[in-house]
C-alpha cells in the first residue's frame, strides 16, 4: 500500500492492523518526505517488514494523546522533530520564536520545551514497561552530560532526564534496523547493549567493558576545566572508525554508555534510503490547517551527501553526522530530480543540491574509509591538509546531468560552498561553473568573520583565504561577463571577539560598502566546541583561555556594530567605539563609522589633524557613507574588484542580504 503510515486507529484498519510493532512520536508534523528524519526511519522499519505508525505533536498535557494507537508491539520511538525543540522555540537572546515551520499553519506552541523529555515522560506514566528509544538531534547532541544554554546548567544525560531506554544518534538507519531486529527475536531492551551508535544506561560497573571512563556528572558539573577535558574526550570519539566506548558515571549504581558510532553508509545504502516509497508532502491532514512551512525550502531540493570534515567550531555536525562524507549515486539523485519534475507545481528550478556542504562529494581522503578521521587534526583548519583531495570532478559532472533534464530551467546551490576547498582545487573548473551555472546574482559564503584571532577560535580559514577566494570569484565573473555578488554570513559574539575585533569586522563592512540587514548572534548550542568555551572560558583544543562575550549589553553593542549605519544603532555603536578606544571612527571621514552629535567635537581628523564640530552640514547618512558618498552592498562580481562598486549602464547596483531565519547554512548553525 503507497500511502502515508497511519497516524489513528482508523488508518491501521484500512491496513487490517491490530497492533503496531512501533509507535513514532514525533514533535514535528508528519511530512513524509526524505528531508525529514521520521520520514527515513520510519520508512526504513517499513521497508524490514515492520509495521510503523505515527503519533505528531501529541498533547502532552493529556495521556490520551499518547495512547490513541495502543501499546506497540515493540516500543515507542521518541525525536523532538528536525530542530532542537529549544532552539525552535527561542531565539539567541531567549525571545519565543513567533512562527515554527514545521507545525502545520506555522503555529508555535504546538509542542513542549525539552519535547524529547516531556514526551518519554509522558509515555512512561502510561506505559511503566514499554521499550523507549530516543533519538533525532535533540538526543544526539545531549546524549552525555551537556551545558544548557537555556537554564545556564549542566545537564544530565537525556537518557537519565528522560526515563528512555536507549538513544540511538547520529544518522540512525543502521543502529534503529539493529534494535528493531533485537527487539523482535526476544532481546530484553536492558540487554541491547551491544549496538554501535547506540547509548544505554547500566546499573553495574563490572558490566561495562573496553571503555574510556570519563568523569562522573558530578564532577563535571562542579568543575569547568574538568568538564572542558570530558567534552574534548567524547570530541575525539565521535568517529565510526577510531571512536572507543566512552561510559559516564552518575552514581554507584547508575552508569551511562556510550557506544562507538554507527559506520557511515556505503552508496548504496544512501541509495536505498533515498529510494523508499515517501509520498514527498505533507499529510494531507494539515492542508485545512494552512499546510507545513517547512516543506517549501526542500520540495524542490535535492540531499546528495552527508557528513562534513569541514569542522566549524559551532556547527555540532562533528557529533551528529560526523567528518566522514558519505554521498549518494548520480542514477538516485538523478531519478529524484525527475520524481521533483513530474510535480503539477514544478516551475523548472531545482533549489539545492548538497547537504551540510554542498561541494563535498567523497571523504577528505583516502584512509578515512579505511581508518577514520584524524582525531587529533582537521582537514581544512588551520590549512587544508596535504592528504586532502580537492576534487570537484564529481560534482561538476553531477550538476551537468541534472541541468540537461527535461524540464529542468535551473540548478541553485543554496546549501553552501566551502570556498577554502574550491581554492585547494587547482583546476578552476568548478568556480567557472558555479557562476556560470548555478548563481542567480549573488552567491552566499560564509566567511563568519575577518578578524584571524576570532576565526581561528571559529575553525575558520583566517580571513586572507575569503578576501582570496573573493578576487577569484569577481575575476571569473569579469571573464564571463557577469554582474555577481559575494554576500558572506557573518556572526557576532561568537569566543574570542572582544570589541577590538568587533569594530574590525565592522571597519570590514565600512569598506565593502555593505550592510546585513539580519545579524546572526552565536548561538550556543549543545554539543559544540564554541558552547564548550562559551560556558568554560577555555578553548578545549588548546586549554587556552577565551574572551567570552556573555553580557547581553556587549553583545547587543557587538551587534549594532555590524548594523553600524542603521539609525536605530547608533547609542550602542557609539558607546562600543568609545569603550574600545576607538573614537576616531566618529567623525566626517570617509572612514568613520558614524557622525558626532550635534555640538560635540570628534577626534583629530584621520587625514589633516584638525578637529571638526558637529553643525548639521553633513549630508544625511541614509545610503550614503561618512563622507557622503552612496556606496554599493556587496563583493565580488564583474568588473569590480572586491569592496568596489558594480557599473551596469551607467548605474550602481546594489544588493541587500537576507538571513532567513531558522535557514541555516549547513547543517544546525
Amino acid at each position: 500500500m503507497h500511502d502515508f503510515l497511519p497516524m489513528s486507529r482508523e488508518d491501521m484498519e484500512k491496513r487490517g492492523w491490530d497492533q503496531c510493532d512501533f509507535v513514532y512520536v514525533c514533535g514535528d508534523a508528519y511530512v513524509d518526505h526524505p528531508s525529514f528524519g521520521h520520514a527515513n526511519i520510519s520508512r526504513l522499519l517499513e521497508a524490514h517488514g515492520y509495521r510503523v505508525a505515527i503519533i505528531s505533536q501529541p498533547n502532552w498535557k493529556n495521556k490520551d494523546s499518547i495512547t490513541v494507537l495502543g501499546e506497540p508491539r515493540l516500543g515507542f520511538l521518541v525525536t523532538a522533530g528536525n530542530m532542537d525543540s529549544m532552539v525552535n522555540h527561542y531565539s539567541v537572546s531567549k525571545r519565543r520564536r513567533e512562527k515554527d515551520s514545521y507545525t502545520p499553519g506555522g503555529v508555535m506552541g504546538k509542542r513542549p520545551d525539552y519535547a524529547t523529555v516531556v514526551y518519554c515522560n509522558l509515555i512512561r506514566s502510561v506505559y511503566k514497561k514499554a521499550p523507549i528509544i530516543i533519538g533525532g538531534i535533540e538526543a544526539s547532541l545531549r546524549r552525555l552530560a551537556h551545558y544548557d544554554y537555556w537554564s545556564g546548567k549542566v545537564k544530565h544525560s537525556i537518557l537519565v532526564d528522560s526515563q528512555a531506554d536507549l538513544i540511538s544518534y547520529g544518522m540512525g538507519e543502521r543502529s534503529i534496523v539493529e534494535i528493531a531486529d533485537a527487539l523482535a527475536s526476544g532481546i530484553d531492551i536492558k540487554d541491547i547493549t551491544f549496538i554501535d551508535g547506540t547509548v544505554y544506561k547500566t546499573d553495574r560497573r563490572e558490566a561495562v567493558y573496553d571503555a574510556v571512563w570519563l568523569p562522573s556528572y558530578d564532577q563535571v558539573k562542579e568543575n569547568k576545566r574538568t568538564y572542558v577535558e570530558s567534552f574534548f574526550t567524547q570530541y575525539q570519539n565521535t568517529d565510526a572508525f577510531s571512536g572507543k566506548r566512552l561510559c559516564e558515571p552518575y552514581t554507584d549504581h547508575l552508569y551511562v554508555v556510550q557506544n562507538p558510532p554507527a559506520k557511515p553508509l556505503s552508496t548504496l545504502e544512501m541509495d536505498d534510503v533515498y529510494a523508499l516509497p515517501y509520498m514527498r508532502a505533507p499529510h494531507p491532514s494539515y492542508e485545512a490547517l494552512g499546510g507545513v512551512p517547512a516543506i517549501s525550502e526542500v520540495k524542490f531540493s535535492l540531499i546528495s551527501n552527508r557528513g562534513c570534515f569541514g569542522g566549524c567550531s559551532f556547527c555540532a555536525l562533528t557529533f551528529h553526522q560526523g567528518r566522514i562524507v558519505q554521498v549518494r549515486s548520480h542514477e538516485s539523485i538523478l531519478e529524484e530530480a525527475r520524481l521533483l519534475t513530474e510535480e503539477p507545481d514544478f516551475k523548472g528550478y531545482i533549489h539545492d543540491v548538497g547537504g551540510p556542504t554542498a561541494n563535498f562529494r567523497f571523504p577528505a581522503c583516502e584512509k578515512q574509509m579505511t581508518k577514520g578521521a584524524c582525531p587529533g587534526k582537521q582537514c581544512l583548519f588551520p590549512k587544508p591538509c596535504k592528504n586532502l583531495v580537492a576534487d570537484h570532478g564529481d560534482y561538476i559532472a553531477l550538476l551537468r546531468k541534472l541541468r540537461a533534464l527535461p524540464k529542468v530551467k535551473k540548478v541553485f546551490i543554496r546549501s553552501g560552498i566551502r570556498f577554502d576547498y574550491v581554492l585547494a582545487d587547482k583546476k578552476k573548473d568548478f568556480l567557472r561553473e558555479l557562476c556560470m551555472y548555478h548563481v542567480s546574482g549573488q552567491l552566499k559564503v560564509a566567511p563568519e568573520h575577518v578578524a584571524d584571532p576570532v576565526l581561528k577560535r571559529m575553525g575558520k580559514p583566517e580571513n586572507a583565504v575569503y578576501r582570496q577566494f573573493a578576487k577569484e570569484y569577481a575575476a571569473m565573473n569579469e571573464k564571463l561577463g557577469l554582474k555577481q555578488y559575494l554576500v558572506p554570513y557573518l556572526m557576532s559574539s561568537h569566543p574570542g571577539s572582544t570589541l577590538k575585533e568587533a569594530v574590525e569586522l565592522a571597519e570590514h563592512l565600512r569598506d565593502l560598502g555593505y550592510m546585513p540587514e539580519q545579524v546572526q548572534d552565536f548561538y550556543p548550542t549543545p554539543s559544540t566546541i564554541s558552547t564548550c568555551m562559551y560556558y568554560t572560558g577555555l578553548d578545549p583544543r588548546t586549554m587556552e583561555e577565551v574572551y567570552v562575550p556573555v553580557n547581553p549589553h556587549e553583545k547587543a553593542m557587538q551587534r549594532a556594530l555590524i548594523q553600524y549605519r542603521n539609525p536605530k544603532n547608533y547609542e550602542l555603536v557609539r558607546e562600543a567605539l568609545i569603550k574600545a578606544g576607538r573614537e576616531d571612527l566618529i567623525g566626517y571621514d570617509r572612514r568613520c563609522l558614524i557622525r558626532p552629535r550635534g555640538g560635540e567635537r570628534t577626534s583629530p581628523d584621520s587625514r589633516d589633524g584638525r578637529e571638526r564640530r558637529v553643525s548639521g552640514e553633513g549630508r544625511k547618512a541614509g545610503g550614503r557613507n561618512a563622507a557622503g558618498e552612496r556606496r554599493t552592498a556587496g563583493e565580488g562580481g564583474g568588473k569590480r574588484m572586491e569592496g568596489r562598486g558594480s557599473r551596469a549602464s551607467g548605474k550602481k547596483k546594489t544588493i541587500r542580504n537576507i538571513h532567513k531565519s531558522g535557514k541555516g547554512k549547513k547543517g544546525e548553525r
